[in-house]
């Protein structure tokens, strides 16, 4: 559990106003002092995160945030965080105080709404007063998960206002309950990275995974996408075969029947294409992550802008992990470099890193994202959301690279709605078949 990654992980904000208890209610429900309390307004100052179990959600990550009627010298900077977490949250955690609805709980979970946001209302200190009949129906109304709690006091027994005691672990099955009632679907039963593009049968399909081990392969590990596709394979009774780019050929050769599927680094998709025979479906852990984060469709659609760059034009180039750049590294230097080629013009790019992602996409032609698996579906279809808004196609590596290297068509062949959605793009942007088709 301590070592899922947080992109794995079901993210739940806690929002409310300053001193409602947002924190006490994070150490109650995680029973450690994660979060400092205080009877001072305005003592949690940026976004706090805490990891942990919660079964049978699984690992989660709780999101404590700054009060959302902060009113101290650093409001609008705390409040911009605030609301930033929304776009990492799945479902959100909003603490109210009996019979207290206002603005700014109207605020949020106005901003829940427009972001399709799941919310749970957690009535906290009830100790101190219980919520009226009236309340508790107005927050029904709006929302079927509804929890009570007191966060005060003995985290393992909890004296409510009507002298009864509840135990950390009944309101922790109260809140486990509410959240897998409005959960979204997609987290419970997400979509397989490869499984379905394997037949079905104990030890009846093979992918081979080509992964090169250069400058950016981490020091003895393998990256997150590729030990996914790993235990995709596992989960689906079936084989994994994991080799570099220039064994590949020799263990095709040593087959007795050719491989069920074909994955590959997008860096080095065209050989691994060109050495894959006919017949056999070849994709990029880049494109298979494009579906699980967001809409391969979409994404397709987006890929068909490349071939309409020209001259004048900025492309972004989005990074969703921050790490130092490499020689030869692949969104400032590699991609750059292939745009520019394949436009045959000068474009000018852009690189967004981390958390960094530009609110205003207007002044780009295109935006080309890495496969984003640092980052939660929630914040990929977030930063999809602001680029369509923006009126700006939005791709991945995978899908630009194989367009960028002519291998597009093979690459999403396994895929016939993302294929499809590529060439009406194409005849809609008048772009000559030559230029855009690929191979």
């Amino acid at each position: 559990m301590t070592t899922t990654p947080k992109a794995l992980r079901l993210h739940l904000g806690i929002f409310g106003r300053t001193n409602v208890g947002k924190s006490s209610f994070l150490n109650f429900i995680t029973g450690q002092d994660v979060a400092i309390v205080s009877p001072m307004p305005g003592t949690t100052t940026d976004v706090v995160e805490k990891t942990m179990e919660i079964p049978p959600l699984g690992p989660v990550v709780f999101l404590d945030t700054a009060g959302i009627d902060d009113s101290s010298e650093l409001a609008d900077s705390r409040l911009e965080r605030t609301l930033r977490a929304l776009g990492k949250t799945e479902v959100a955690l909003l603490v109210l105080e009996a019979d207290s609805w206002g603005g700014y709980e109207e605020r949020v979970f106005s901003e829940a709404g427009k972001r399709k946001i799941p919310v749970v209302f957690v009535v906290n200190k009830t100790d101190l007063r219980e919520p009226s009949a009236g309340f508790l129906a107005m927050l029904k109304g709006r929302s079927s998960a509804v929890v009570t709690v007191s966060s005060a006091g003995d985290p393992e027994r909890v004296e409510e206002a009507d002298g009864s005691a509840s135990s950390r672990d009944a309101v922790l099955g109260s809140l486990k309950a509410a959240i897998l009632e409005v959960c979204p679907e997609d987290f419970l039963s997400p979509p397989p990275l490869l499984a379905d593009l394997m037949p079905s049968g104990k030890g009846a399909g093979l992918a081979v995974l080509v992964v090169p081990i250069d400058l950016e392969a981490p020091k003895g590990r393998l990256i997150l996408p590729q030990v996914q596709a790993i235990r995709d394979c596992l989960d689906a009774d079936c084989a994994a075969a994991v080799v570099k780019e220039r064994e590949y050929p020799a263990f095709l050769a040593r087959l007795s029947s050719p491989p069920d599927l074909v994955v590959c680094d997008s860096q080095v998709v065209l050989k691994t294409v060109a050495d894959t025979p006919v017949g056999v479906p070849c994709t990029t852990f880049s494109i298979l992550l494009s579906r699980v984060k967001g809409d391969i469709v979409e994404a397709a659609r987006g890929a068909a802008a490349i071939s309409s760059l020209g001259t004048g034009d900025r492309v972004l180039v989005a990074e969703a992990c921050s790490h130092h750049a490499l020689e030869d590294d692949i969104g400032r230097v590699k991609l750059p470099r292939w745009i520019r080629q394949f436009a045959g013009a000068d474009v000018a790019v852009d690189v967004s890193q981390g958390k960094d992602f530009p609110a205003d996409l207007g002044r780009y032609r295109l935006a080309v994202h890495c496969g984003a698996c640092a980052l939660t579906r929630r914040e990929m279809l977030g930063r999809a959301a602001l680029a369509r808004e923006a009126g700006v196609p939005m791709t991945n590596y995978g899908m630009a690279i194989s367009a960028l290297q002519g291998v597009i068509r093979r690459t999403l062949d396994p895929f016939p709605a993302a294929l499809d959605a590529y060439d009406r793009e194409l005849e809609r942007l008048k772009v000559p078949t030559a230029v855009g088709k690929g191979a």
